[in-house]
């Protein structure tokens, strides 16, 4: 429509308007519409196409709390993607998607939204605030003060559920039955359904299928040309993992959400601290699950043959600071001759590549000298490197060395977030956790509420190198051991016990 030399932005911009919304309306719609224009008084402010807030469809609440069977279905898979529920019928919205996360193996790396409604994308649909939203300052009734039972009444009402705003999953809660409760039981109990749970970023509905028609070996080679065409040859669709189906898993994890997070208040102060930082139910859950594992009630049992082993790489760089110092070079750094003797004697030239004749370049050993200097062992003075009072009384002790770099386990800096990636690693080490400790580092990091610069998720590379003054500190100690690489490192039964004097340490409640 050609547009009138005398027309002003504001009527342009309303014209605009006007032509988008009209284009999707039904007749019955832009009736009224076209009706609210011609009742309009001029000035009167009037704007057609906002939409009003949607009348509550909100019930009040049973009186007697029952059992609810429910079934949750993936809008759009094929065969359907879904999980039979049975579920409290006081059951929050908040506690509730605690439950879809875990029925589904979600990790609660995205935001999520529930609405009531005949459809979830609809005019009349009343949507619920995410804690997020809600952080955010959002208008809107949230998620934690709706229960169950005022948006699912009888048989056959649906309650919506979006997850991951970019992939899209679409999740249909219909109530199917309505059971008597006896006794408390749990909250939460999966009964049947079908299909492994999606990766997380897999690209929604599509994806999952491709990659499940790729991974299926009953499925014909095709299927693997059309994942790669979607995701690139380069991306092996077996090494994307699924959450297998396994009632068991599920209930064991629905189980330990229980209606709250468990308390935290018989944790060491930076432990209770770390636990209260996750957002998330099922994390904080994990977590706190995984400390127990990792401080059990017999103390550290050590002997001085295996102190002496763990702290030699210490104990060497004392005695090779010995009572009258080192002089260090003009840039700060040990002289070539002490490079190369740590490298040869400690066997730290099997880390690295290189000469191993200058500090700044064999990090092993700039690391160690530099892990020793923040467990107040060493200090600098006028140029030289010297030993402390501490490392004077310890140079010849080695349980007493034992016990010292125990207790100054994890290293603290002025970044929070390095901080807690250490803390998180010595928590796994104690716990036996080998298997991607990264990942769990990782997972954590992103709940308490960390992100990268540019706004993205936080990796398990991430991880591996917010922990680095910690995970130097376990390796020359011999908690670590394998290759440098994180895909290769493994926890030692010596580390386990140093870890968990570390945790120790700290008094509960401090």
């Amino acid at each position: 429509m050609p547009r009138p030399s005398d027309e002003s932005p504001e009527q342009a911009e309303l014209l605009r308007r006007f032509q988008d919304e009209i284009a999707g309306m039904s007749p019955g719609d832009l009736g009224s519409v076209l009706q609210q224009l011609m009742s309009a008084r001029p000035g009167a402010g009037l704007d057609p196409f906002e939409r009003p807030a949607p009348p509550s469809r909100r019930r009040e609440r049973r009186a007697d709390v029952v059992t609810y069977r429910v079934r949750v279905d993936v809008t759009g898979t094929k065969p359907p993607l879904w999980r039979r529920l049975e579920l409290a019928s006081d059951m929050l919205l908040d506690e509730l998607h605690d439950v879809l996360q875990a029925a589904f193996g979600w990790t609660d790396s995205h935001l999520h939204q529930f609405g009531s409604g005949t459809e979830y994308y609809g005019r009349d649909t009343e949507y619920y605030l995410c804690p997020f939203e809600v952080e955010e300052g959002e208008t809107g009734i949230p998620e934690g003060e709706v229960r169950i039972d005022e948006v699912l009444a009888g048989p056959g009402d649906t309650l919506f559920y979006l997850y991951d705003f970019g992939d899209g999953w679409q999740h249909t809660v219909r109530l199917e039955t309505v059971l008597p409760r006896e006794g408390p039981g749990p909250r939460a109990v999966c009964t049947a359904g079908r299909r492994p749970g999606p990766p997380e970023n897999i690209g929604g509905v599509a994806g999952y299928e491709l990659h499940s028609a790729a991974t299926d070996p009953a499925r014909p080679a095709g299927a693997r040309a059309e994942f790669a065409e979607m995701f690139g040859p380069e991306v092996d669709p077996a090494r994307i993992g699924s959450t297998p189906f396994d009632i068991a898993a599920i209930n064991a994890e629905l189980a330990a959400l229980g209606p709250a997070a468990p308390p935290a208040v018989d944790l060491p102060g930076p432990l209770a601290d770390l636990v209260h930082a996750v957002r998330n139910r099922r994390e904080a859950v994990r977590l706190q699950q995984l400390i127990g594992q990792a401080m059990p009630d017999e103390p550290a049992a050590l002997d001085a043959d295996t102190a002496a082993r763990m702290v030699r790489p210490y104990t060497w760089l004392l005695d090779r600071v010995g009572d009258r110092g080192i002089t260090l070079t003009s840039a700060g750094y040990l002289p070539p001759a002490h490079v190369e003797a740590a490298a040869t004697e400690l066997g730290l030239d099997d880390e690295w590549i290189g000469k191993h004749n200058r500090e700044n370049q064999t990090l092993p050993v700039l690391e160690l000298r530099e892990s020793a200097r923040k467990a107040g062992l060493l200090r600098k003075y006028r140029g030289k490197l010297l030993l402390t009072a501490r490392a004077q009384k310890l140079r010849a002790d080695p349980v007493g060395l034992w016990w010292h770099l125990a207790e100054q386990l994890p290293p603290t800096s002025r970044d929070a977030c390095e901080n807690q990636a250490g803390l998180l690693l010595m928590i796994g080490v104690a716990a036996g956790s080998s298997e991607d400790l990264d990942g769990t580092v990782a997972r954590t990091l992103r709940d308490v509420g960390w992100m990268r610069g540019d706004g993205t998720l936080l990796t398990s590379r991430d991880a591996h190198l917010a922990a680095g003054p910690t995970r130097t500190m376990l390796r020359r100690l011999g908690a670590l051991t394998g290759s440098r690489f994180r895909e290769q490192e493994r926890t030692t039964p010596e580390g386990i016990t140093l870890a968990r004097a570390a945790l120790a340490h700290w008094p509960a409640g401090c």
